[in-house]
């Protein structure tokens, strides 16, 4: 009987090897990087350091999108993580679900804080 576990005739099973995690993570960290940029250059235009420089920094509305979009893809870069140490580390499927659910929950509730902080100013 032939051994299917080696070479290109091998059985693949998964969800393509993680490579659609790997590229979301790729694309969020991208995100993240431009938003980065954006903060400096702001940051370095800057004349008033105090309260209402940022104020108004953040008053403007494309950039508290562009903020809210950067949360957004921290909290889905940090999902892909949680999710893929739970699986990695955690065993039993009943309480790797629990910390799933609990880690989904409590990411739904940072970008709704978020989006509270944000919208407020």
């Amino acid at each position: 009987m032939a051994d299917n576990n080696i070479g290109p005739k091998r059985l693949v099973v998964g969800a393509h090897y993680g490579l659609r995690d790997w590229l979301a993570q790729r694309i969020t960290a991208v995100i993240m990087a431009i938003y980065t940029v954006i903060l400096l250059v702001c940051f370095l235009t800057a004349s008033d350091f105090g309260y209402t420089g940022w104020a108004g920094l953040f008053a403007r509305q494309w950039f508290k999108i562009a903020t809210f979009v950067t949360f957004a893809a921290l909290f889905f870069y940090a999902w892909i993580g949680i999710r893929d140490a739970f699986m990695d580390y955690v065993k039993p499927v009943a309480i790797r679900l629990v910390l799933q659910v609990a880690a989904i929950l409590w990411l739904i509730g940072c970008a709704g804080c978020a989006a509270h902080i944000l919208w407020r100013v």
